[in-house]
This record gives structure tokens, sequence and C-alpha cells, in this order.
């Protein structure tokens, strides 16, 4: 008769002891199960990694690809929702908002002449420095992006540009808010 280990084992009761030489079957399952539990959960986790490393790179990659835009050596204007437009230089771009220094803006001072009816009423465009209004603020602005329609590079020998520069020839020393103030005009001539 020929017995076998396997043999062997099958005959021993439910109950006993596996010999001290056989390899457990139960063990290798318990350790295969493991070693698959462990897997598993790595797997989970280096997918988790990549996901969220995605995500930010997606996120950094819009605000990085609209600031390279920016030419630091010129002004920008700012168009935003209720119509107004800031002219200065954009300073922080990202996709949360947008910080601009050394601001101007427009203001159409409209000259209603007498006999005349309003068709015939002249406006007068001027470039007013920002810092010297009721509520004083600094010369920056944090814009939400949710409010900018849209930004642009100003040439350097456009009309705001050129009005900006003369404003700066004729205040050397900065802005003085005094109560005539002096505003540049966008035809480069400054108005009183």
């Amino acid at each position: 008769m020929e017995f076998s280990q396997r043999g062997q084992h099958q005959n021993q009761p439910a109950g006993a002891p596996a010999p001290t030489g056989a390899p457990s079957g139960k063990s290798k399952k318990a350790g295969g199960i493991a070693w698959m539990r462990l897997g598993t959960g790595a797997l989970i986790l280096f997918s988790l990694v990549i996901v969220i490393a995605l995500i930010i790179s997606i996120f950094t990659s819009k605000s990085q690809a609209q600031s390279k835009y920016v030419n630091n050596s010129q002004y920008q204007a700012v168009f935003l929702n209720g119509g107004q437009v800031y002219f200065g230089k954009i300073g922080t771009l990202n996709d949360k908002y947008l910080t601009l220094s050394d601001i101007y803006y427009l203001r159409v001072n409209q000259t209603v002449q007498p006999n005349q009816s309003n068709s015939n009423s002249s406006n007068d465009v001027s470039l007013v420095k920002l810092g010297c209004e009721l509520h004083g603020p600094q010369d920056q602005m944090v814009i939400n992006q949710g409010q900018v329609i849209f930004w642009e590079n100003l040439k350097g020998d456009g009309q705001v540009t050129k009005a900006i520069t003369e404003y700066k020839k004729q205040n050397p020393n900065g802005q003085s808010c005094s109560t005539t103030s002096q505003t540049p005009t966008t035809n480069g001539t400054t108005k009183q």
C-alpha cells in the first residue's frame, strides 16, 4: 500500500493538528488574502494621489496660461461686468482674482449747453488717478475674476498710456489730494 502525504492528511480527524512537515492550506489562503488587501489598498491610494495631482495641475495651468500673457512693461486695461474700466499694472493673476496697481479710470463729464437739446451735449472724457476719492483708497485693487469680462495689454503709443505718461511727468512726486486736483485727459492735456 502506498500512502502519500495527502492521503495521510485526509485520514486525520477534523480537529487534529496538521503534521509538522506539511504546509497548512489555511495559512496560505490567509496570507494570500492579506497581500491582496494590502495591494488593493495601495492601488486605491496611488489612484487617489494621481487624481488629486491632476486636479491641482489643471487649476494651476489655467491661471498660469492666462498670466503668461501679461506684459509687465506695459499697462493693462481691465473691463468689468458693470461697465467700469480700470487701467493699471496687473500683478497677481490666478483663477480667483487679479491684483491691479498704479490705477487710473475714465471719468465722463457731461456738459449741456443752455438753449440746446440733450442730443447736442458734449462729453469731456478725462483719465483720473485712483486715490483721491471720498473713501481714500490705496493704489491697489484685488478684483474677483468672476467680475472680469476681459483684460488686455495697452500699447505704449495709445492715448491712455500717453495720458498716464504725461500725468507722471507733471506729478513727479506722485498724486497730491488737494481741493483742486489735476486729472489727465485722454488727449494728453491736464484738466483742472
